[in-house]
């Protein structure tokens, strides 16, 4: 908005608007690193501001989607959890077990590993058929969940592939999943809560463009709030209704 043109630093004044506003109806952040890396010096800046503006009993997620060989993903763990003191950081699997394990060393934090996305690209490859019958995805989920457990080790999966979640649950019923997609990317909030949820709630939803962008103007935080707490009050009757017996 052009209302924070004028700040030395207007990407973090604005997202400290934004968590001022939506802190009571989230539990969790994730900070798009793309967006702060394509400004280079001053963009690192700006992301690690917002991270330490962040209410500390507030999960955090580096959205890096990174994964590389074992002493290049070391140094990535050190990078997000050490320096930065993120909680959590998206991994891709396409490398295997020794790019995922160096960020499973550090106690207390999470690997977010890419399981079923929502892009249109997914296709290409997680969709594809192995030799045993199963999809590509599938095989992912089966041979990642020996890497971690489910207190260190969730999921992505695109809201947009709910009719894919009940095969996921069926190979991680006690995992946590990450489900970005409801809002603007056109994700069905009940139906991945009907088809995700298990009996301690194990889905992370995450709206992002429809709360931030809520309204261009110099409201944008209270536009912000308000979508938020819309989003957030009918995520708490899905889950009230959903876990009755």
């Amino acid at each position: 908005p052009k209302a924070l043109w004028d700040y030395d630093d207007p990407i973090f004044e604005f997202n400290k608007a934004i968590i001022d506003a939506t802190k009571p109806y989230c539990v969790a952040y994730k900070p798009n690193l793309a967006f702060y890396e394509a400004r280079g010096i001053s963009g690192w800046n700006s992301l690690i501001k917002t991270l330490n503006y962040i209410p500390k009993d507030i999960f955090t997620i580096a959205d890096a989607k990174r994964g590389d060989i074992g002493n290049t993903s070391r140094l990535y763990a050190q990078a997000f959890f050490q320096e930065m003191t993120f909680d959590s950081v998206t991994i891709a699997p396409y490398m295997g077990a020794d790019s995922v394990k160096p960020f499973l060393e550090f106690p207390d934090k999470w690997v977010v590993l890419l399981a079923l996305t929502s892009n249109q690209g997914a296709a290409d490859f997680q969709h594809q058929e192995l030799k045993n019958d199963k999809k590509l995805y599938q095989q992912v989920l089966e041979t990642s969940v020996a890497w971690g457990t489910c207190e260190n080790m969730m999921y992505v999966v695109g809201a947009t592939q709910v009719s894919s979640i009940g095969t996921i649950r069926k190979i991680v019923p006690h995992h946590f999943l990450l489900v970005p997609g409801i809002g603007a990317q056109g994700g069905d909030l009940n139906a991945v809560s009907n088809a995700g949820l298990n009996q301690d709630c194990g889905l992370l939803l995450n709206s992002s463009r429809s709360i931030l962008y809520a309204s261009s103007g110099n409201d944008f935080a209270a536009a912000a709030a308000q979508e938020a707490a819309r989003i957030q009050t009918e995520m708490a009757t899905l889950l009230s209704e959903l876990s009755r017996p």
